[in-house]
């Protein structure tokens, strides 16, 4: 949990070293939204307000239609935001800046079912009352360019330089080149509590890895936004630009949000994933991955949110297309590493635009239906699944995906109808937007030689 207190936090603003607390909580597509509150205000203050449109606009911020729970019939009225003061912690980049995680609530305390933080709180109860809590680390990868976002977002990002002109897996020298803004953010976000483990090269041109601390999962989420949101303020503090697009460029390997998962008993810290009488991996674990396995497509939209997370799942490019397991096998959706405590499933399908929340909760679900229906994986996968063509595909649009999670009743019965159509909705809306540009790729196409 994140280290400063609420006693230590009103020392610092006596003290003058702080003087601002952001008040922040995901949106649908996981992104921090919030205020930036005076620091004696926050002091006084049990909760704030904010629009209840927050969870439906589109990526720019326009109203958008077919929403239950905000629309333009109900006013757009506001939404109730609780600060979850266990999240508090100090944003060291920022100066005199502290930050706290909110859950939104309707004015009269009930939990808005809609928002994502909400999502995944429901499946950790839903742990919780077994005894059970889910551990998970994200893996999230990023490209970094020369040029500063404004210098990128002029150029229509055009003409893009990555950091280095060639790729960089695990090079220290090349690696040694971005190291003032990655040690920037490794410490960072140490200082605002969200322990790094490492960070590498990865496979593509200026490509890189930070990898953050395994820890229960809604933590981990929290952490995975704070840390998402502050590489890019950090940075633009550097006058340089990443992003964390899914695939950026159809030449350049795309970027995944690898999750690591495995169930530990609330009190005796102990991996259920692995039976260690038996010195194996135990019926849990058998059945957790054999409800990944069997809801995988139902779910994938909470894997893979935007047009263009579909871009990434190219054969061969470490990015998975096809729904198997195996153990350290990196061609399969699932990888399977560690041994005894360190057991646990490696998610590989999420891109780096994955909403934490959504992503985790859709894994508890999966994982649980899997437990309670004692289902069985398939036969590990040996080999290059990228070959294998009688294996499941994953879907291959984002129409695809939405489909498949609206007809789902099991999604419907773990997640509830109002968060289906909900998310089913900002996904069609999101295919409508891009089904009306006009691309790069049809002016070249189609300018001069139709």
């Amino acid at each position: 949990m994140a280290s400063l207190g609420m006693d230590e936090l009103k020392r610092l603003i006596d003290e003058g070293q702080i003087d601002t607390v952001l008040a922040v909580f995901p949106d649908h597509y996981g992104r921090l939204v919030g205020k930036r509150l005076t620091a004696v205000h926050f002091l006084d203050s049990e909760h704030f307000y904010c629009c209840d449109y927050l969870l439906s606009t589109s990526m720019e911020m326009d109203p958008q239609p077919g929403f239950e729970m905000a629309s333009w019939e109900k006013g757009y009225g506001d939404l109730v935001s609780v600060p979850d003061l266990d999240t508090l912690r100090l944003i060291p980049w920022l100066p005199k800046t502290a930050l706290v995680m909110c859950d939104l609530e309707h004015e009269g305390g009930e939990p808005v079912v809609q928002s994502p933080r909400t999502i995944l709180k429901v499946q950790c109860e839903r742990l919780a009352r077994r005894g059970i809590k889910a551990y998970m680390g994200s893996e999230l990868e990023f490209h970094l360019f020369r040029g500063t976002f404004s210098d990128l977002r002029k150029s229509h990002y055009q003409d893009l330089e990555p950091s280095s002109p060639y790729r960089i897996d695990y090079h220290i020298l090349a690696t040694s080149f971005d190291e003032p803004l990655i040690r920037a953010i490794r410490n960072g976000m140490l200082g605002a509590g969200v322990p790094i483990e490492s960070s590498k090269g990865e496979c593509s041109n200026g490509q890189h890895e930070i990898g953050l601390y395994y820890a229960e999962a809604l933590e981990m989420a929290d952490r995975h936004m704070i840390y998402k949101n502050g590489t890019k303020e950090i940075a633009a503090l550097n006058d340089a630009a990443l992003t964390f697009m899914a695939k950026y460029s159809d030449a350049e390997a795309g970027s995944g949000c690898h999750i690591h998962s495995s169930l530990y008993g609330s009190q005796s810290e102990t991996n259920l994933f692995w039976d260690g009488g038996a010195g194996e991996p135990s019926d849990t674990f058998r059945h957790f991955l054999g409800g990944l396995l069997t809801l995988c497509r139902e779910f994938f939209l909470f894997y893979a949110p935007t047009v263009n997370s579909y871009k990434r799942y190219c054969a061969e490019s470490f990015a998975p297309t096809r729904i198997a397991w195996g153990r350290d096998n990196r061609t399969t959706g699932f990888r399977i590493v560690g041994h005894e405590q360190s057991f646990r499933a490696e998610n590989r399908l999420p891109g780096a635009d994955a909403n934490p929340y959504l992503a985790f909760a859709a894994t508890i679900a999966a994982g649980l239906y899997g437990i309670d229906h004692k289902i069985e994986p398939a036969e590990e996968f040996v080999g290059n699944a990228y070959t294998a063509t009688h294996l499941p595909r994953v879907p291959t649009s984002l129409t695809q995906a939405a489909d498949l999670f609206d007809r789902s009743t099991t999604a419907r019965s773990l997640l509830g109808d109002q968060v289906v159509d909900h998310y089913v909705q900002c996904a069609r809306l999101e295919q409508a937007s891009y089904d009306r540009a006009v691309t790069d790729w049809e002016l070249n196409r189609y300018f001069e030689r139709i």
